[in-house]
Formats: structure tokens, C-alpha cells, sequence
């Protein structure tokens, strides 16, 4: 029982690497993982449908999302935004990567739109990218980072509501902790990105590199031509209101719907977007974000598969029973467990629940603090973030990278973003776990 995680973890792995589609791989996983627990294809099948619906939330977030950037895309504003990267940093590589990681990091606290951003600021850079012969993957490592780094660190935005899972998971399982606890804990393993964001923009990738025709499959018909200049105007006022009141909806209730609506609702009401366009507007949030959206659905529907089973628990036991109190042991393992599970699941929001329950008896019996205990936990369900086939951290760069057809999946974004990131981010949670 406790081999099927990394099994089917393993199948959907290969199966990403020889370039299989990312929804083809989940699902043969989540077979794989059935059936190895004794599961016919059939039921195999059901089980995974019948937990897609636990990422409905999740899914509908993204579509709203998609269509609260489209929207504001409509208004010009973003190009002002490209133009200004554009004029400004124009054969300073460096510093246009940085900037991109900057952009990134204000999507998870001050513009909540997460990564419904990418495709509209990305793509009318590609052309530049070619001409600097920016390496694309440094460019990947900085949206990841800018998608990841923050929830771990900031506690505002999704980085309050990933701290707040934490916080409640460690509670509900029996060891009591404070919201700025677990804040201090995640500073740690959150500095580990930091030191991976700098190895790859100034070590990695530092390098020239040509855009590789075709790397991504079928060329796009999204263009990449230089973009006009757009005076600020009163639209452009009121698209910030707009946006400052769905971040404003989004911290209060905790929701990203509730926050999402918001900020449609203000562009309409405003008259930013005029109410004939209502229905364009959603049909392409729901064309730019649809497929994320239901990759992530699949990616739930596996995630039920291994809890449902028992394959989850049965790897935490196994890894820890021989352990005894050997702290430094037990937290490597809990780690590499962690990094398994949310590489398969990819979602580290959606794995934090199932590591807290699994996670914190072990971590009292082994005498853990409750800060080291929550280092342990959100590193955990971060790690695996990066690098996974089915997370947002990479699905969002790739749909920005390869609109012209020329950045693939994998091996430009899941592979130097995992490298990158999650090594990283394990010796530091690692450290935090000995230390706090």
C-alpha cells in the first residue's frame, strides 16, 4: 500500500517527461494508484471523478480570474505596463527578469489575480525576449517564483489564506499555534526560494540563448507584435479601483470568487466594460483559464484516489515507524513525503489538510515545536509546487511562454523550476525543522 504514491507519482512523471499530456498522465496515474489498491478500472475511474469535485472552488476561482484579467487587459492597461518594460529595460536582462518576478509577486497579494495575469502580460514580450535572446527559462523561474514565494512568506493575499490552512490543520490535530507563528516558521524555507530565483537568473540561465522553434508543439496564432502607446486615462482610474476593490473583498471574506466578482462587477458598473461585451469577456477568461482550470480538477480527482485508499497515510507511517526520535531523519522524510504527494496532487493549498492530520502526531511524538511542526507542514505541501506537471506555479508560466509555440511544458518550466526551487526550499525547511 505505501508504494503506490510513489509509483503512480513516478507513472505521471515519465509519462510528463516523454512528453505525454499533462490531463492524460494525472489519469493514468490515478489509474495506476487504483489499481494497485485493488480497485477495478471501473471504480478506479469513479473514485477520481468523484474527487474532482472537491477543486470546483478552485477551478471556477480561475475562470473568474481569467475573465477579471481579461477585462482588465480590455482597458489598455497592462500594455502600459508592457510598453514600460519595454522602453525601460530593453537589453538589461537581468533587471527584465526581476521585474517579471516583482509583477508576479503583487498577483498573489496586491492584484489578486494569481496567474490569470501571464497570458496577458507575457506574450507581447516574447518578441523582445527573442531579440535579447533571453533564455525563456529564466523567465519561468521567475513567475514560478513570483507565484510561490510569496503564499509562503507574505502573510496577505493567498499567502493569509495558506498560512491560515496551516494554522487551522495544526489546531484541529491537536498541537496549538498563532498566525504569526507560523508566519516566522515559513520566513525560513521562504528564503530558500530566494536563493534559487538568484542562482537561476545570475548562474543558470545567465547565458544567451536562442527560443527553440516549435519546443512547445503546435505553433500558436497569438502574435507577438510590439505594442502601441496608450495614454493613462479616467478607464485606466477606475480599472485600479476596481482591482483595489476585489483585493479589498478577497482579504476580507477569504474568498477568491467573492474577490474575483468584485472586481467584474466594479469594471461593469463603471463602465469600463460595456455590458455587451459581458459575454466575450467570459468566453475568453474561460479559453485563456479553462484548461489550468480543469487540469486542476483531475489533479483533485488523483489526490482523492491516494487519500481514499489509504496510500498517503500508509507512506507517512512507513517512513516514519522505523525512525524512532531521530529528528533530522524524521524530518527529511517527512519532507521527501511531502514533495512526493504535492508533486502528484499539485496543489499545495490542497495538500496541506491531508499533511496536517498525518503530520502532527508524528511531530509530537517525535518532540517537534509547534513553529518547527509548521515549517515542517507548509514546506511540505509546497514542496513538489514547483516542478509538478499539474500545478499552477508552472501551468501559468507555460501559457504566457509558449503562445508563440516555442516553450515546452516540461523541460522549460517543470524541470529548471524543480531544480530550482524545491531544492532549495527542502534543505531550508529542513533547517527550520532542526532549528526552531
Amino acid at each position: 500500500m505505501e508504494w503506490i504514491v510513489i509509483v503512480s507519482v513516478l507513472v505521471m512523471t515519465i509519462l510528463c517527461l516523454l512528453r505525454v499530456n499533462v490531463i492524460i498522465a494525472i489519469i493514468a496515474a490515478s489509474i495506476v494508484a487504483g489499481l494497485m489498491a485493488g480497485l477495478s478500472l471501473v471504480d478506479s475511474i469513479e473514485m477520481m471523478v468523484s474527487g474532482m469535485g472537491a477543486a470546483s472552488n478552485t477551478a471556477l476561482s480561475y475562470i473568474l480570474l481569467g475573465a477579471f484579467a481579461v477585462a482588465i487587459s480590455y482597458t489598455g492597461i497592462t500594455t502600459i505596463l508592457v510598453n514600460f518594460l519595454i522602453r525601460k529595460l530593453t537589453g538589461k536582462k537581468t533587471m527584465l527578469v526581476l521585474a517579471i518576478a516583482g509583477v508576479a509577486c503583487l498577483s498573489q497579494n496586491a492584484v489578486p489575480v494569481h496567474i490569470a495575469f501571464i497570458p496577458i502580460l507575457i506574450p507581447p514580450l516574447l518578441k523582445l525576449f527573442d531579440e535579447m535572446r533571453l533564455d525563456r527559462r529564466a523567465v519561468a523561474s521567475a513567475l514560478t517564483f513570483g507565484l510561490k514565494a510569496p503564499y509562503i512568506m507574505i502573510p496577505a493575499g493567498f499567502g493569509l489564506l495558506f498560512q491560515g490552512i496551516i494554522e487551522e490543520g495544526m489546531i484541529q490535530n491537536g498541537t496549538f499555534i498563532t498566525e504569526n507563528e507560523v508566519s516566522l516558521a515559513m520566513l525560513i524555507p521562504g528564503s530558500g526560494m530566494i536563493v534559487g530565483l538568484f542562482i537561476a537568473i545570475f548562474i543558470t540561465y545567465r547565458k544567451d540563448r536562442d527560443a527553440i522553434p516549435g519546443a512547445g508543439g503546435t505553433e500558436s496564432t497569438i502574435t507577438t507584435a510590439t505594442t502601441e502607446s496608450v495614454p493613462f486615462n479616467k478607464q485606466h482610474l477606475f480599472t485600479i479601483i476596481a482591482i483595489l476593490g476585489a483585493l479589498a473583498v478577497q482579504l476580507v471574506t477569504q474568498n477568491l470568487i467573492a474577490g474575483a466578482l468584485t472586481g467584474l462587477v466594479l469594471m461593469f458598473l463603471f463602465f469600463v466594460i460595456p455590458f455587451k461585451k459581458g459575454d466575450k469577456v467570459m468566453t475568453e477568461g474561460i479559453g485563456m483559464m479553462g484548461t489550468i482550470a480543469f487540469v486542476m480538477l483531475v489533479a483533485s480527482g488523483y489526490g482523492e484516489v491516494l487519500n481514499e485508499t489509504g496510500a498517503v497515510e500508509a507512506l507517512a507511517e512507513l517512513s516514519s515507524g522505523y525512525l524512532n526520535n531521530n529528528k533530522v531523519l524524521i524530518a527529511f522524510i517527512l519532507l521527501l513525503v511531502g514533495l512526493l504527494i504535492t508533486m502528484g496532487i499539485g496543489s499545495s493549498f490542497g495538500t496541506i489538510p491531508i499533511i496536517a492530520a498525518l503530520y502532527v502526531p508524528i511531530c509530537i511524538a517525535a518532540g517537534f515545536s509547534p513553529m518547527a511542526t509548521a515549517a515542517l507542514i507548509g514546506t511540505a505541501g509546497a514542496l513538489g509546487d514547483a516542478g509538478s506537471p499539474a500545478s499552477d506555479s508552472t501551468l501559468g508560466p507555460t501559457s504566457g511562454l509558449n503562445a508563440d509555440g516555442k516553450h515546452h511544458h516540461i523541460w522549460d518550466t517543470c524541470v529548471p523550476t524543480f531544480l530550482h526551487y524545491n531544492i532549495p526550499l527542502f534543505i531550508f525547511g529542513w533547517i527550520a525543522a532542526l532549528i526552531l
